[in-house]
C-alpha cells in the first residue's frame, strides 16, 4: 500500500478544509412548493497539523458528524476544497477516492452497526488490505497484529463475531480496522459517547498510546467537553452549521471568546457540591436550520446581540494568541458593537 506523500510547502498541514458546505433538500408534499434545504454545514474552513488531534464539539445537529462525513466523502460536498498532505482530494492531479481512503479512516459511534455481523472480527479487519490487493495471509497477519495492538488477544477474539464481543471490546475492533490500512488521518465520531465511563477511560487511553506509537492524527467529534479537553490539542466550536471559535485546548478553554463557547463551558457539570448553577448559562433551542437567522445565528440567543449582530454575518477573525480566531463582533474590531473589546 502507497503512502501519501506531502507535495507542497513544508509546513502545510496535513488537512485542510475551505469553504466546505453541504444543504440537504427537504421533501414537500406539495409538488410546485420552494425547494426548502437544511444547510447542515455552512462555509467551514479549517487545518490539522501532522501529530496533532483537533477536537470538533457544538450541541447536536451542529454539523459535528456531517462534516466528518463530507471529509471521508461519505456523502459528496456542494462546496468547497480538501488538500490532504499537499495534494487536492478528488481532482484530475490530485488524490483518487481510492488513495485518500488509504490514509484517512473514520470510526464511528455505533460499533454494532459498524461492523458485519456474518464476519468474525478477524475477518472484518482483514476486508480492506485484501481490498486494497494484499493477499489473504499478509492480511490476517496484519489483523491479527492489530487485534494485539488494541489489546484484545487474537487466539480468543480473532474468531469472535460482533455479538460476543461488549461494546468496548468492538469499538477496539472498529479501531484496530480503521488502522488496517495504515493511515495518517483517524476520524473518531463520537466514537467513546456510547461506552460506561471506566471503558471510555480505558479507550481514550488506548487512542493516546496509538496516536504516539504510529505517529496518528485524529479529528476527535464529541459532545463530550471534558473529553474534549482530554484529548485535543486544538479545538474547533462548531453552531449551526458554522465554525464560531477556533484555538489550542489552552485558549478555548481558559480564555473562550464567543458567548457561545462559554455557555458550553458552564453547562459542564462538576464534582463540587460548592459549586451551583442557578440558571441554565444556555436557553431555548437553535433556530430551524431551513431558515436561520440573518446575520450571527447564534444571536437568537445570546444575551449580548444587538443590532449590528443581525445585518451581516460575523467572519472568524484572529483575536489574542496566535490561531485563536472567534466569529463575533464583540472581538471585531470597528464593529459597532457597545462591548467591542
Amino acid at each position: 500500500m502507497t503512502a501519501v506523500a506531502a507535495t507542497g510547502a513544508a509546513s502545510a498541514p496535513l488537512l485542510s478544509v475551505r469553504g466546505l458546505r453541504k444543504y440537504f433538500p427537504v421533501k414537500s408534499e406539495r409538488f410546485f412548493a420552494p425547494r426548502l434545504m437544511v444547510q447542515a454545514v455552512d462555509d467551514v474552513s479549517f487545518s490539522i497539523e501532522a501529530g496533532e488531534t483537533l477536537g470538533i464539539v457544538g450541541e447536536s445537529g451542529c454539523g459535528k458528524s456531517t462534516t466528518a462525513r463530507l471529509l471521508m466523502r461519505l456523502i459528496a460536498p456542494d462546496a468547497g476544497e480538501v488538500d490532504f498532505a499537499g495534494r487536492p482530494v478528488l481532482t484530475d492531479d490530485g488524490l483518487s477516492l481510492r488513495d485518500l481512503r488509504r490514509n484517512m479512516q473514520m470510526v464511528f459511534q455505533d460499533s454494532y452497526a459498524s461492523l458485519n455481523p456474518r464476519l468474525a472480527v478477524q475477518d472484518s479487519i482483514a476486508f480492506g488490505p485484501r481490498a486494497h490487493g494484499v493477499s489473504g495471509q499478509q492480511a490476517t497477519a496484519k489483523a491479527r497484529e492489530l487485534l494485539s495492538l488494541v489489546g484484545l488477544d487474537p487466539d480468543q477474539f480473532g474468531r469472535r463475531y460482533p455479538h460476543e464481543l461488549s461494546g468496548g471490546q468492538r469499538q477496539r475492533v472498529n479501531v484496530a480496522r480503521a488502522l488496517a490500512l495504515d493511515p495518517k488521518l483517524v476520524i473518531l465520531d463520537e466514537a467513546v459517547s456510547a461506552l460506561d465511563k471506566s471503558i471510555e477511560a480505558q479507550v481514550l487511553n488506548l487512542l493516546m498510546d496509538l496516536k504516539a506509537r504510529l505517529q496518528l492524527t485524529y479529528l476527535f467529534i464529541s459532545h463530550d467537553l471534558n473529553v474534549v479537553q482530554y484529548i485535543s490539542d486544538h479545538v474547533l466550536v462548531m453552531y449551526l452549521g458554522k465554525a464560531v471559535e477556533v484555538g489550542s485546548v489552552e485558549d478555548i478553554y481558559h480564555r473562550p471568546r464567543h458567548p457561545y463557547t462559554q455557555a458550553l463551558l458552564a453547562s459542564r457539570p462538576t464534582m463540587d457540591p460548592e459549586v451551583k448553577l442557578e440558571r441554565s448559562p444556555l436557553t431555548g433551542d437553535p433556530p430551524n436550520p431551513i431558515n436561520p437567522p440573518p446575520g450571527c445565528r447564534f444571536r437568537t440567543r445570546c444575551a449580548f446581540a444587538e443590532d449590528v449582530c443581525g445585518r451581516v454575518e460575523p467572519a472568524l477573525t484572529s483575536c489574542g494568541a496566535a490561531g485563536h480566531a472567534v466569529a463575533c463582533y464583540m472581538h471585531i474590531p470597528d464593529s459597532g458593537h457597545s462591548r467591542r473589546q
